[in-house]
């Protein structure tokens, strides 16, 4: 184990760089210093660059004319660490036990892009140079749906342009299998605000008369699905592309325990489309979830009130060819055609991003195989993810690129969650993965 680079991520992890949260505004401010300074120490070019919102970190290192261009994409910005007496250890209070360090941000994303990062570090110190052109950009608004990154790549697109982008912000099948990412789930998220009353009512005086919104919420959520999870906004489904035969013969090989999600989540038992596994499910289905509902009096006892207000959270996994913006109008008509008389809905979007697929097989995808390989000895897993990273086809769109997703983040990592924890050993592989990654591509 290198001590100095366990120092290195420990102090990263320290900075409760928390995007979403205004009061943090300016501990995101002295993590984005501290990350250029980290960056220049492993011997790249580094800057902040200001944006509307948090601010972009760039690395470079000696650009030679003739040798590929790899940008290293991360964010250093994490979710709120709430609920706090949920966690075993303060979450900005790094904490090594059992071979795992437990912060937030260890797994999502400060523990991978550091991976990188020092990857860097080591081959210019050992070899005086990279055998690619590196862009190293590390950004601090990915948990808040990154706002400002795409006009700060369009802004920048020369001094960007690349021929492959590489990230480490998915996940590895299980401990020692490396893992390379093809496809990602996109994402479209809205809140409907259910009105009815101006003010919450007596359930004696006026109920039966009055439509109670929280009901009417109720009754909203209920008509998303069908009872086998199938989900009944009309033509939800119409641009779904279906999963290619030899992507099911593949996932269904992998050593994916057959319990895993009951054992990861403690859910009683599974639900969701029968004629797909659970793995297709979660990795290749469109989905519609209610994230947040709620209305009416939450306190102790009872409080018998109609509620002047209700509301419902949704988001929607999209998978190729959803186009978002369609999925919130057949959304919003189905909601529409099922709120019932007495209310009215206001409708919230919220953030965006398109589903994203590559084709493992070409030269780059190559190449991130054979890093795999080299790093992890053994074959790697092709798989989708269930997740999204919207910028990762904004990459695509913007910069022209494809994006080679390689995961060093385990089932049990709790990311987004208390005791979020990465392993130490997939960080110390993650600065080998750098180094191999780079070596390939170069060639």
């Amino acid at each position: 184990m290198n001590e100095a680079q366990l120092d290195d991520l420990i102090a990263y992890l320290k900075f409760p760089s928390v995007s979403t949260d205004s009061t943090h505004s300016g501990d995101v401010l002295q993590c984005a210093g501290w990350l250029r300074n980290k960056m220049a120490s492993q011997g790249l070019e580094a800057k902040v660059h200001e944006t509307d919102g948090h601010p972009v970190v760039v690395g470079k290192n000696r650009h030679v004319e003739g040798r590929p261009t790899v940008m290293i994409y991360g964010h250093y910005d994490v979710q709120p660490a709430d609920p706090l007496e949920l966690w075993d250890s303060p979450p900005f209070e790094p904490r090594v036990e059992d071979g795992k360090i437990y912060a937030r941000g260890s797994t999502d994303n400060k523990g991978q892009n550091l991976a990188h990062i020092l990857g860097i570090g080591e081959m210019i110190a050992a070899e005086g140079d990279l055998p690619v052109n590196v862009i190293v950009l590390v950004e601090g608004e990915e948990e808040i749906g990154s706002p400002n990154l795409e006009p700060f790549l369009k802004e920048h697109k020369q001094d960007l342009a690349c021929d492959i982008v590489a990230v480490s912000d998915t996940g590895m099948l299980a401990a020692g299998l490396g893992t390379f990412t093809y496809g990602l789930r996109g994402i479209t998220c809205m809140e409907l605000k259910v009105r009815g009353p101006e003010m919450d009512l007596h359930s004696g005086v006026f109920g039966g008369s009055v439509a109670n919104p929280a009901t009417a919420a109720a009754q909203i959520v209920a008509s998303l699905h069908h009872a086998d999870g199938t989900i009944a906004v009309e033509g939800f489904y119409d641009r779904v592309l279906p999963l290619q035969e030899w992507e099911r013969e593949s996932w269904a090989g992998l050593p994916v325990p057959p319990d895993e999600t009951l054992s990861l989540t403690g859910a009683p038992e599974l639900f969701g489309e029968s004629e797909y596994t659970d793995t297709e499910r979660r990795w290749a289905r469109p989905t519609a979830e209610v994230n947040g509902i709620g209305g009416g009096y939450q306190g102790e006892g009872s409080k018998t009130v109609i509620p002047a207000e209700a509301f419902v959270k949704l988001s929607f996994r999209l998978v190729p060819d959803q186009d978002p913006g369609e999925i919130l109008d057949l959304v919003r008509n189905h909601c529409e055609k099922y709120t019932p008389k007495g209310v009215n809905v206001d409708y919230e979007l919220g953030h965006s991003g398109k589903a994203y697929v590559m084709d493992p097989q070409t030269g780059f995808g190559k190449a991130a195989q054979k890093a795999l390989k080299n790093t992890f000895g053994s074959e790697p897993a092709l798989i989708r993810e269930g997740g999204s990273i919207p910028i990762v086809q904004t990459f695509k769109d913007v910069l022209g690129v494809d994006t080679l997703l390689l995961g060093l983040a385990l089932p049990d990592c709790r990311i987004h969650s208390p005791n979020e924890n990465f392993l130490l050993q997939n960080f110390f592989d993650g600065i080998r993965l750098n180094r191999e990654l780079l070596k390939a591509l170069g060639q």
